[in-house]
């Protein structure tokens, strides 16, 4: 009898590819035979990095700072991170209160393997960003969906909230500006959420901050340990610099939070990856200690594009596009065209079908909004230059125009 070598562990058989990334896969596979796509499916900033920023990891590099750090993050970024903290968040945190990972997603799934086992819950309003499902899972722990539809703003409500509580619930992840939606937290709605959360002191939160910077018209960033105090000492906030400072490929995040948890963090870390990279963590280090002038202007550019995309989305018949306060995406509404057929013969069942069709047929890429945990929807990415999102909404629009019953 042969061994069956190709067993997976029980956790990764049942988890789900990236969504995001296989749409980015089959963009680079239509580009390599010869199309012209204009893909609206990755959440990065198309901006450079700022120039200060990368003169500062150049020097890193002739300075010799090559080696390792450590695990936790090198002394002065983290100094760096706390002073973030406190001055634009109004937490009172050190740098021993703060940990430096290889992204803010391994600081998301050191803290879930760390603290997670067989049985426990996991809060995740939906919709939610493709991993936080499948980073419980990978725990060995049970996401549990809770849906926050159009009509709720796509946010969790208190009454929502404390229903999706359990003796075994173990964490609620919360993420303002939302990645698909936009959607933003206010003060008041973070407040009345840990009012429930006050009830239940068995449950930890955490706090996915990191398009912090991408707000827009009236909406202001929140984080809920600022908000409610005497959550601190079971709240883990995350952010980095990939969005604000259009740092995606450096690969820096950080967090803060109680030291056992942190401490706990480290070890998964330390036996994982180690510290993150040294020359990226003085290039963060330069973004925080940095001029921070280019955030406003680059948030100023994403709200121009953000209306352009919603005004030709809401033009477009069989869509429908609410305004997004925050981050840089667009979470179109497809069901008006759902159950039609497209020129070449696609009928449009799901909204799998409508990204699949736009790709296929338009050379339009975006990612369907059930890959987000809500559908019938299309998350569009707005991280693109205006003249090509125009280009995009013209593309799609034309695409729907076409379709018959």
């Amino acid at each position: 009898m042969q061994p069956d070598l190709a067993r997976l562990n029980v956790n990764l058989a049942s988890a789900q590819a990236s969504a995001t990334y296989k749409i980015m896969d089959r963009v680079a596979a239509r580009r390599a035979a010869g199309a012209r796509i204009i893909s609206l499916s990755a959440g990065e900033p198309d901006f450079d990095t700022p120039a200060h920023v990368c003169d500062a990891a150049i020097e890193a590099i002739r300075a010799g700072h090559t080696r390792y750090t450590q695990v936790a993050g090198m002394r002065p970024l983290r100094e760096a991170i706390a002073a973030k903290f406190q001055g634009e968040n109004g937490l009172d945190v050190g740098w021993q209160d703060t940990i430096v990972c290889t992204g803010g997603k391994q600081v998301i799934y050191n803290a879930l393997s760390a603290t997670l086992n067989a049985g426990d819950e996991v809060i995740v309003p939906a919709p939610y960003w493709v991993s936080y499902p499948e980073m419980v899972q990978l725990s060995g722990a049970v996401p549990v969906i809770v849906s926050c539809g159009a009509d709720v703003g796509f946010k969790l409500t208190p009454d929502a909230l404390a229903r999706a509580i359990t003796p075994r619930t173990r964490w609620l992840i919360l993420n303002s500006p939302s990645n698909p939606t936009g959607a933003v937290y206010t003060r008041d709605e973070l407040a009345a959420l840990a009012e429930v959360l006050l009830d239940h002191p068995h449950v930890l939160v955490l706090s996915d901050d990191i398009y912090e910077h991408l707000t827009f018209d009236s909406a202001g960033f929140h984080t809920i340990a600022a908000v409610a105090p005497r959550l601190a000492s079971r709240t883990l906030t995350m952010n980095g610099v990939s969005k604000a400072y259009a740092m995606t490929g450096w690969r820096i995040g950080f967090g803060t939070g109680p030291r056992w948890l942190l401490e706990a963090m480290e070890k998964v870390q330390g036996q994982q990856t180690s510290g993150a990279s040294s020359i990226s963590q003085h290039a963060a280090l330069a973004a925080l200690n940095g001029p921070k002038d280019f955030i406003r202007g680059s948030r100023a550019v994403f709200k121009e594009r953000r209306n352009l995309m919603v005004s030709m989305l809401n033009e477009t018949p069989g869509l429908a596009c609410p305004v997004p306060a925050g981050a840089f995406y667009a979470f179109a509404s497809c069901g008006g065209i759902l159950g039609r057929r497209t020129a070449a013969g696609t009928l449009l069942a799901t909204d799998e079908d409508v990204a699949g069709a736009l790709l296929d047929e338009a050379n339009v890429a975006v990612v369907h909004g059930s890959a987000f945990g809500l559908g019938p929807y299309i998350r569009i990415a707005y991280a693109l230059d205006t003249e090509s999102l125009r280009q995009a909404c013209q593309a799609i629009r034309q695409f729907c125009l076409s379709l018959k019953d």
